[in-house]
């Protein structure tokens, strides 16, 4: 979802091929974060330092290249995200502000890169991302949307009391009315790809729930023998 351009920049064209791979991304990225935070142990601060220190290297890599290049673009997004899971959980647990304080501060974040990006700029369109500087700018308010979708995705899920299934719902059934307002409607096509690509942020549990149901549909299963039946089908 975002404005139509014949100009080639260094990002992917969004298309739903593109909305899918960010989903996909967001899934690896939060099963990563979590890895190292709780599974591990490390915690949320060391955590959120690896995975940044991860994220600017991609980063520079990104801008450092002379067009676009898929593998490095789609590891800066998954390393975004991860930072992102980490980031989130910090802000949330560890500075004692709560979900409500986390996302509104990331809210302001991101509002704050979009409108630094605006006024350096003029435009916050991803079809302008090739130079350094609009790069830059670009991959901060990514990592803050990143971010942000997270602590909302905490928040909807732990204080709405939807759990994270129910949460994941919210947000696809908010990525609903987006899509709707792309098509049927004239809103800005630049403030409806932010709006998504923060919404897209909490869909792992629908991610993961989806893979569940194709898999069922598409594997043949049947019910299975009891030990004291035997092979004709008969009982002893």
């Amino acid at each position: 979802m975002e404005e139509r351009s014949g100009t080639l920049s260094k990002v992917p064209a969004v298309t739903l091929g593109f909305w899918v791979i960010k989903i996909a991304a967001t899934t690896l990225g939060e099963t990563a974060g979590d890895t190292v935070t709780m599974t591990m142990n490390l915690g949320y601060l060391t955590g959120t330092a690896i995975f940044l220190s991860l994220l600017v290297l991609l980063v520079a890599l990104q801008i450092a290249a002379k067009k676009f290049h898929p593998l490095i673009y789609w590891a800066t997004i998954v390393a975004s995200t991860t930072a992102g899971t980490t980031a989130a959980d910090f802000a949330d647990r560890s500075l004692g502000i709560g979900y409500t304080g986390g996302s509104a501060v990331l809210l302001l974040c991101v509002l704050g890169s979009l409108g630094l990006w605006y006024w350096s700029e003029g435009s916050v369109s991803v079809t302008t991302v090739s130079t350094p500087k609009v790069e830059a700018f670009y991959w901060a308010t990514i990592t803050f949307s990143q971010t942000l979708g997270t602590a909302l995705g905490d928040w909807i899920a732990d204080t709405s009391g939807v759990g994270y299934a129910g949460g994941a719902l919210v947000f696809a059934a908010g990525l609903a009315v987006v899509t709707a307002l792309y098509y049927w409607t004239s809103v800005s096509p630049v403030a409806l790809f932010w709006t998504a690509f923060i919404l897209t942020r909490p869909l792992a549990s629908a991610v993961i729930a989806a893979l569940m149901v194709i898999c069922i549909l598409v594997f043949p299963q049947r019910a299975g023998e009891h030990p004291g039946t035997a092979a004709g089908g008969g009982s002893v």
